[in-house]
């Protein structure tokens, strides 16, 4: 493996090692108990068990999210080794995208559900659905791949 093969495994790991920690502390520190305020009216931290996929639509359908995630995270590695004029940045982002990938489909498998605990409610404006590490590297790996294609930045 390349140096920066293993640059861009790393970031994936870490992204899944990052959310698999917090996910556990979210299971032995907030399950069964009241919401961790940290601001008050805008984050706490709120044990939620999430059956479906993002703000929870697609409830109870964990065999479709399995094979789905598998064939993003095959079709992305795929991607990346066929497209070797890729920029550094656009790497980046694609690994970020399956280290959450992954971080949510442990979950899936071994539990059948997603632990989500960040909950931020922008002062009784919107309160925002539930997340964790997973979620929030995968949005902002999004937003970065729509920046990098819209402005023609992600091939050398």
């Amino acid at each position: 493996m390349r140096r920066s093969q293993m640059l861009y495994a790393a970031i994936s790991i870490i992204i899944i090692l990052l959310d698999q920690i917090t996910k556990f502390y979210a299971v032995q520190l907030l399950k069964g108990n009241a919401p961790v305020v940290i601001i008050e009216n805008f984050l706490r931290l709120n044990y939620v068990e999430n059956f479906g996929a993002a703000f929870g639509i697609l409830q109870n359908k964990k065999i479709f999210f399995i094979i789905i995630t598998t064939i993003v995270v095959i079709g992305i590695i795929v991607y990346i080794k066929t497209n070797t004029n890729l920029t550094i940045t656009m790497k980046i982002a694609l690994a970020m995208v399956i280290g959450g990938a992954i971080g949510n489909l442990i979950d899936r498998v071994r539990l059948g559900y997603v632990i989500d605990f960040v909950d931020v409610n922008f002062w009784g404006l919107y309160d925002f659905p539930v997340f964790n590490i997973a979620d929030s590297s995968i949005v902002i790996a999004t937003i970065l791949i729509c920046y990098l294609v819209i402005f023609n930045k992600y091939e050398l």
